[in-house]
């Protein structure tokens, strides 16, 4: 079997890795040069676990290679990006170009499948018209369905195959040809439905946390108010069988969460409140944690600002939407040094190279992303180097006692000591 995957990003390098792992033929595709060259020589754009090896390992074999353009196979795989625009209505763009890349290749007896992201209705409204031009019976002779990846960065190589898998056909016989390809690597249920709900289970399933995260942050904002560590709250709360809240934290980043709410709240014309205003406290958290971190320093003359971690999530460098980002933007507009530190992301957005250069002459330190190498750093020669020795947390990674011990005055969001730096600063002015 041969089959085209196009969009080497994320996901689909991934796919394409797993799918030649398990006897497919796969041309990967990317109308990126640089991704193609890179990958040609055995480099891999994308730091996630297990992957390096598997693509090296399937190039060597045969089963893997990559191209800027498809060719004839037997099942195309669309895995573009599908981003939100200024005014947060969804970027068709992409997918629309990976459908035009492929058509002159489709013949009958082909299978498309679409894995990004889209709002519900795109397939049988926006892909199924544009592939007609084939002149193929859609679902008859072209079998087209929409199947939604559902992995966690930093696990994806075993959450592809681990997990259930949604797929949803413009028919029952196009739902049944895609199923016999994933068939092929996924060891989850596969569950069959039409490419509509299909849709609709990928946004709501990251809609759903993104609902749960905005709950999270506004228990913090309250349990500051209220003198309530909302940590301890929150742990209390989820001992009980049916509540499982989330986290707070600096905001909502990556690919997915951040961005998915944005498609029902375009689809819906006005009739998904809830989804929106989850969405606008999670976009607004950043600039919460901006202010925190000026009460904090407000007594100080020319601070100087230290920034631990860029990728929006843990042991990972991926810093796609991510608030630490966001954070260091609006402090950078506003004027403050600011050194930044991430032991994944490279020298992006001016990362030191260690974390004792970028804590050298600081006045507070803002830890906003929670490798787990944050735990394990060396405390007493970090504040051995600072001005002033601040803490702030937006994790909950550390434990304030042991930062305490090196001399620390340790914050953390969703607490009763960021309220008293706030009166604090009230009162000054």
């Amino acid at each position: 079997m041969q089959v085209n995957v196009i969009g080497l990003g994320y996901i689909g390098l991934p796919t394409a890795a797993v799918l030649a792992e398990h006897g497919i033929d796969v041309r990967g595709v990317d109308i990126n040069a640089a991704v193609i060259a890179t990958l040609n020589r055995s480099g891999i754009p994308i730091n996630e676990p297990g992957l390096r090896d598997s693509v090296r390992t399937q190039m060597t074999e045969g089963r893997l290679r990559f191209s800027a353009v498809p060719d004839h196979a037997d099942a195309y795989i669309i895995a573009v990006q599908t981003p939100v625009g200024p005014d947060r209505s969804p970027d068709l763009s992409y997918v629309h170009a990976a459908v035009d890349s492929i058509i002159p290749y489709l013949r009958e007896g082909n299978l498309v499948v679409v894995e990004s992201t889209i709002p519900p209705g795109t397939v049988n409204r926006h892909i199924v018209p544009q592939l007609k031009q084939t002149g193929l019976d859609i679902g008859r002779q072209l079998f087209v369905a929409y199947s939604p990846e559902r992995v966690y960065p930093g696990n994806v190589w075993s959450e592809l195959v681990d997990n259930d898998r949604i797929i949803g056909g413009v028919n029952e016989e196009s739902a049944r040809e895609a199923a016999m390809l994933y068939g092929r690597f996924v060891k989850g249920s596969i569950h069959l439905t039409d490419s509509a709900t299909a849709e609709m289970v990928k946004l709501m399933e990251n809609t759903s946390r993104d609902v749960n995260i905005a709950f999270a942050n506004e228990m913090a904002r309250i349990s500051e108010s209220a003198g309530i560590n909302v940590w301890e709250a929150i742990r209390l709360a989820n001992t009980h069988p049916r509540v499982r809240i989330l986290q707070p934290g600096p905001g909502v980043g990556g690919h997915c969460i951040a961005v998915d709410p944005w498609f029902i709240v375009d689809s819906a014309h006005g009739d998904a409140p809830l989804t929106l205003l989850a969405r606008t406290i999670n976009d607004h958290t950043p600039a919460r944690i901006v202010r925190m971190i000026e009460s904090l320093v407000a007594g100080i003359d020319t601070p100087v600002l230290t920034l631990l971690g860029l990728a929006y999530k843990g042991n990972s460098d991926d810093t796609r939407g991510s608030p630490s980002v966001a954070i260091l933007q609006a402090l950078l507009s506003k004027g403050y040094a600011v050194n930044v530190f991430d032991p994944y992301t490279g020298n992006a957005y001016g990362n030191n190279s260690s974390v004792y250069e970028a804590a050298e002459r600081s006045d507070c330190l803002i830890l906003l992303t929670d490798h787990a190498v944050f735990r394990e750093l060396d405390y007493t020669r970090i504040a051995a180097g600072m001005n002033t020795r601040q803490f702030l947390d937006t994790r909950n990674a550390l434990d304030p006692a042991d930062l305490e011990i090196h001399g620390f005055a340790c914050y953390r969001i969703g607490t009763p000591g960021i309220n008293r730096i706030r009166s604090r600063e009230a009162d000054d002015h």
